[in-house]
């Protein structure tokens, strides 16, 4: 669990500050990634969709279940809640495939859905 942990505390920091090229740095280059919008895949997409996403966004996460499914590669299933400065908290599930690359636990596949 701390290697996810890790993984999402630097997403989280990322998204707090509204850095999308940061939140990006947090995927793999080939990152399948599903917020509430259409499906991308690779870091453009992702850094895309966060800097669509309002300034003052933050996300608090829980990690509900963890899986290691080999090695280097680690299950996470989480309850997450965007907070914004001008609407009510949106609160999601999110699945997401960390993967090791080289010294880096990055995130591989990332899906959010609603509850």
């Amino acid at each position: 669990m701390d290697i996810l942990t890790g993984v999402l505390d630097a997403w989280k920091s990322a998204v707090d500050a509204h850095d999308p090229e940061r939140v990006a740095a947090s995927f793999t280059e080939d990152a399948i990634f599903q917020g509430l919008h259409p499906y991308s895949v690779g870091r453009d997409g992702v850094a895309a969709y966060y800097d669509s996403q309002p300034p003052g966004m933050t996300a608090e996460y829980r990690i509900l279940e963890t899986r290691r499914l080999a090695e280097d590669v680690i299950l996470g299933y989480s309850s997450v809640d965007f907070a914004f400065t001008d609407r009510p908290v949106l609160s999601v599930h999110l699945s997401v495939i960390v993967r090791r690359v080289g010294d880096a636990w990055l995130i591989a596949h990332y899906q959010v859905s609603r509850l």
